[in-house]
């Protein structure tokens, strides 16, 4: 029975290994199949997935550590599944577009990332978090460098490897800290060894320290932000609109249940610290924002900026706060994958990558106009959009934690954030053509997952309560421990 129990518990990581070497198998073995069968297979898989995600509660409330306490089958590793699997979902189906990424190694790299996502959003052992992350990560290093004919693709793969292998070193030097003075990996079980005073002040210092590190990165909050510009405008569309977004939401996973777990036990001065790179990402990553003319660079510096925001709410260190985050990530996942969507269709037909692509946009596609300013609309925290909504949970959780400081620049930024984000819809809804021609290319898969986007900016930010109460839930999890 216990048996059983365990295969239920973990069968979305057991479905995603299926369908991973599936698909592998489909594109070794059935080459005469149409080019677009492994994206379908990719994506009819996650989506099943995450069905059954949301028909099986997973472990009981009562004891939600399995497999020897490695994972935590709470209601919040539930919502980050089912929010990396529709992400990976869409993503499969946006990746359609592009013939390159038609081949079976994309989407098994694909699946196998999420796979790793999944279990990274359970893990309360150091071991499974480091694990996790890998998975997660190292497929992503190939998915940025799949372009290999582009000397930009592979120069942005490169980078991101480096980076991220960089990072993860010196995450994990913070993990021996914890690890050589508690005895124990688990995370819970190091809870307790802190409050017990086993381990001493200047280790907890170094390794919170160092693991702030190896997660800003892997989120891109200043001033670990870096790599994230150029990788952006170097990987495929489709990847980096998944870096920006399902990628990113992995790594507030971990944050979130550190900052539940071990961080309210470290420091009275941790949420000013995670305050700091709230403000730094904020500022840093709007200013740079301003005058860039790379259109994917244009969103990294955004992407940076949002992460900003989240942070704020993860600094006020309270359920509302976490409510907020899980809530500004399911907005931000939509919204986000809009825009990259709309990147990659206007480079794809034009052949340009900069703001100047998007000048008549109105008059070539409309549709994609108005996409377009719903969805930088939604990033500039505009209502009655899913931005708005997220900006507004974690300003107030910040502003109930004593951080009035910190709202009013956040505020402030969110304001500045309009004035680069009313310049691009100023491009494409002012500005005159080069060619009047329509643009062309876009598939049923691509045209199914950009509608399902757009749905979900407006679904989010009109139909509140249901996403709110479900964030509420998954928030209260991680308090029990």
């Amino acid at each position: 029975m216990a048996e059983l129990t365990l295969v239920l518990t973990l069968l979305p990581e057991i479905m995603l290994t299926v369908l991973a070497l599936l698909v592998l198998g489909l594109d070794l073995f059935a080459k005469r199949l149409r080019p677009s069968v492994p994206g379908w297979v990719t994506a009819i898989g996650l989506i099943l997935t995450a069905f059954f995600c949301v028909g099986y509660s997973g472990a009981p409330a009562s004891d939600p550590l399995v497999w020897g306490g490695m994972l935590r089958l709470d209601l919040s590793a539930r919502l980050f599944r089912l929010l990396f699997l529709i992400g990976a979902a869409l993503t499969s189906l946006l990746a359609m577009e592009d013939d390159e990424n038609n081949r079976g190694e994309f989407y098994f790299l694909l699946i196998l990332s999420t796979l790793g996502l999944t279990l990274l959003a359970a893990s309360a052992d150091l071991v499974m978090v480091f694990l996790s992350l890998e998975l997660a990560s190292i497929p992503l290093y190939v998915l940025a460098g799949f372009k290999y004919r582009d000397g930009k693709s592979v120069e942005a793969g490169l980078k991101y490897m480096l980076y991220g292998a960089v990072s993860s070193t010196v995450m994990l030097f913070g993990f021996t800290f914890l690890y050589g003075f508690s005895g124990t990996t688990q995370l819970y079980i190091i809870g307790g060894a802190i409050q017990a005073g086993h381990i001493p002040p200047i280790a907890l210092t170094m390794s919170i320290l160092l693991i702030l590190f190896g997660l800003g990165y892997k989120i891109s909050v200043v001033p670990f932000h870096f790599w994230a510009p150029d990788v952006y405008e170097g990987a495929p569309t489709v990847v980096a609109g998944y870096l920006s977004t399902v990628s990113k939401a992995g790594g507030f996973a971990v944050l979130l249940r550190f900052s539940f777990s071990l961080f309210p036990l470290l420091s009275m001065y941790i949420p000013y610290i995670l305050a700091g790179l709230a403000v730094a990402s904020m500022i840093v990553g709007n200013l740079l924002a301003l005058n860039q003319k790379n259109f994917k660079r244009f969103l990294a510096y955004s992407s940076i900026a949002q992460a900003g925001y989240v942070m704020t709410g993860i600094a006020a260190s309270s359920e509302l706060g976490t409510t907020g985050v899980m809530y500004y990530l399911m907005g931000y996942l939509v919204t986000n994958l809009v825009a990259f969507a709309i990147a990659g269709i206007v480079s794809h037909d034009t052949g340009i990558d900069d703001i100047s692509g998007l000048a008549g946009l109105t008059e070539r596609a409309p549709m994609l106009a108005f996409a377009l300013l719903i969805s930088l609309l939604s990033l500039g925290g505009i209502p009655p959009l899913a931005g708005f909504i997220g900006k507004l949970l974690v300003f107030s959780a910040a502003m109930k934690s004593g951080m009035s400081w910190l709202v009013i620049i956040a505020v402030l930024n969110s304001v500045l954030s309009l004035f680069y984000y009313l310049k691009v819809l100023k491009v494409a809804f002012l500005e005159k053509p080069r060619e009047h021609e329509p643009i062309r290319g876009k598939t049923a898969p691509w045209k199914m997952a950009f509608l399902l986007c757009l749905a979900g900016i407006l679904l989010l930010g009109v139909v509140i309560e249901p996403w709110f109460t479900q964030a509420t839930a998954a928030a209260s999890s991680l308090l029990i421990y």
